[in-house]
């Protein structure tokens, strides 16, 4: 393999690997906008006393 190619084929290469990271991230960014979102609405719909009593029946 000359030079040439093996400079665009690591061009190439190098290409696809930022697509990939910058896919990876976009991924990531949008499970923290969802996980936030879930935690958001676990927050406003539990009770402010939840977890603080228990009712026991014998």
């Amino acid at each position: 393999m000359d030079i040439a190619a093996m400079s665009m084929a690591l061009s190439q290469a190098q290409a696809q690997q930022q697509a990939s990271v910058s896919v990876t991230k976009k991924a990531m960014d949008m499970a923290e906008v969802q996980m936030q979102g879930i935690v958001d609405m676990m927050q406003s719909a539990s009770p402010a006393s939840f977890g603080h009593q228990l009712d026991i029946r014998v």
